[in-house]
C-alpha cells in the first residue's frame, strides 16, 4: 500500500534522479521538477472538468426523470469531447463597441487563478506543489482574482445586461468571501498555522475507525464551519442556488452574454475548478484531508472526499430554486456571517474549557457548551430573519 500511496512522489523522484545522472544543470533539474507536479495539476483537472459536466448532466436528469445525454459514446460518456470540439470550432463573436482588450483578456483572467490555487492543496501525504507558511491565505488571495475577471468581463463587452450582471457578481462574492473567510478562523485558531499540510496533519488518527475521530467535523464549532465554509463556497462559485449572475429571466446570461465560442467555455472551465478547488479546501479544513484507513492511498481519499462534495452540490442544484437577490444578499449579512462571528467564540470557549477542565469531563463539556452556544444562536439568528408566515393560497374558480 505505500508503494501505491506514494507512486506519484515516486515517480518525480525518479524522473528528477535520471535527469540529474544525465548530467543537466542543477537548475535545470530544479525547473522540471517544479513543472512536473504543475503538470499533472493542469491535465487532471480540466479532464475532471470533463468528466463532471458528463455526472452533473447524467445526475440531473436522474432527478428531474429524463435520460441525460446517451448519444455520444456509451451512456453519453463522450458528450464533453463533442461539446469541446462544438466550443472549438463556433465562431468568436465580439461587439463593435467592446472594448477588446478587456473582453479578451478577462476569460484568461478568470481561469488562470482557477488552476493556481490547485498549487496550495495536498492531494495526498508528500504530495502538495507548494507546501508554504501561509498557503491558506493564497488560497483565498489567489481565488478573489476571479472578481476582477468578472467584473472586466461585464465592463469590456459595453452591454447593459452584462454590466448588471457583473456587478451582481461582485456584490455576491464580495458578500460571501467574508463568512468564507470567518469559517476558516477556527481551524487556524486551533492548528496555529496557516500551512495546509499541518491542518491535515493535525486531524492525523492511528487505527481504522480512528481514522475518522479526529476530523474537525465532528466538533460543534467544526461542523458549523463545515456548514458555513460549504455554503458560501458554492455561492463563490456561483453555484445554484446561488447562481444569480446567471439569472435568464432578468439579465439574459449575466456577464458573460457577449461571449460565444471557446471564450464562453472557459468561463464554465473556472466555475467547475472554482468548485472542485473550494471542495478541496473544505477536505482539509474539516473532513481530515488525505486521511482515512490506510486500505486506501491517501491521494485517493482525497479525491474521494472532492467527489462526494461535488455530488452534494450538483444534487442541491437539482433540488432548490434559485434565490431572488435580497434573499441572496440577507442570507449572508444577516445568518452566515453572525453565525461564523459566533463560531470563533465559540471555538475559542471550547479550546479554553478543554485546556482547563483534564480529562474526559473537560472533553464532554467543552463540546456541550459549544453545542449550545451554536444551538442557540442558530435558533436566534432564524428567528429573527424569518419572513412573514406563508398565507394559504384561495383559488376562486378551483371547484368549477
Amino acid at each position: 500500500m505505500e508503494a501505491i500511496d506514494q507512486i506519484f512522489v515516486n515517480a518525480k523522484s525518479f524522473i528528477v534522479s535520471t535527469l540529474e545522472s544525465l548530467g543537466l544543470p542543477d537548475w535545470l533539474t530544479l525547473l522540471i521538477g517544479m513543472v512536473l507536479p504543475a503538470t499533472l495539476v493542469v491535465i487532471v483537472f480540466p479532464a475532471t472538468f470533463a468528466f463532471l459536466t458528463w455526472l452533473e448532466r447524467k445526475i440531473l436528469g436522474r432527478i428531474q426523470n429524463r435520460y441525460g445525454p446517451n448519444r455520444t459514446g456509451p451512456w453519453g460518456i463522450l458528450q464533453p469531447v463533442a461539446d469541446g470540439l462544438k466550443m472549438l470550432i463556433k465562431e468568436d463573436i465580439v461587439p463593435r463597441a467592446a472594448d477588446k482588450l478587456l473582453h479578451g483578456l478577462a476569460p484568461i483572467l478568470v481561469v488562470v487563478p482557477a488552476v493556481v490555487v490547485f498549487a496550495f492543496l495536498p492531494f495526498g501525504r508528500n504530495m502538495v506543489p507548494a507546501d508554504t507558511d501561509v498557503a491558506l491565505l493564497f488560497f483565498f488571495a489567489v481565488s478573489s482574482i476571479s472578481t476582477l475577471a468578472l467584473f472586466m468581463a461585464g465592463w469590456g463587452s459595453r452591454n447593459k445586461y452584462s454590466r448588471l450582471g457583473a456587478m451582481r457578481s461582485i456584490a455576491q462574492m464580495i458578500s460571501y468571501e467574508l463568512p468564507l473567510l470567518l469559517a476558516a478562523v477556527p481551524v487556524v485558531m486551533i492548528v496555529g498555522s496557516l500551512r495546509l499540510t499541518e491542518v491535515v496533519s493535525a486531524q492525523a488518527t492511528e487505527g481504522f475507525f480512528g481514522s475518522f475521530t479526529n476530523w474537525f467535523v465532528f466538533t460543534p464549532w467544526g461542523f458549523v464551519g463545515f456548514l458555513a465554509f460549504f455554503v458560501a463556497g458554492m455561492a463563490e462559485t456561483n453555484r445554484s442556488p446561488f447562481d444569480l449572475a446567471e439569472g435568464e429571466s432578468e439579465i439574459i446570461a449575466g456577464f458573460h452574454t457577449e461571449y460565444s465560442g471557446f471564450k464562453f467555455a472557459l468561463f464554465f472551465l473556472a466555475e467547475y475548478l472554482s468548485a472542485i478547488a473550494m471542495s478541496g479546501l473544505a477536505a482539509v479544513l474539516f473532513l481530515g484531508g488525505w486521511n482515512g484507513p490506510e486500505v486506501l492511498p491517501s491521494w485517493l481519499w482525497f479525491f474521494g472526499k472532492i467527489m462526494v462534495l461535488l455530488t452534494i452540490m450538483i444534487w442541491i442544484r437539482g433540488t432548490f430554486p434559485r434565490l431572488r437577490v435580497d434573499q441572496l444578499m440577507g442570507f449572508s449579512w444577516k445568518f452566515l456571517l453572525p453565525l461564523s462571528l459566533v463560531n470563533i467564540f465559540a471555538t475559542g470557549v471550547w479550546f479554553w474549557t478543554r485546556a482547563s477542565i483534564p480529562g474526559f469531563a473537560g472533553k464532554a463539556a467543552a463540546f456541550g457548551i459549544a453545542a449550545v452556544v451554536l444551538l442557540v444562536t442558530y435558533v436566534f439568528l432564524a428567528r429573527i430573519n424569518a419572513g412573514p408566515a406563508v398565507q394559504k393560497r384561495t383559488y376562486r374558480y378551483a371547484d368549477l
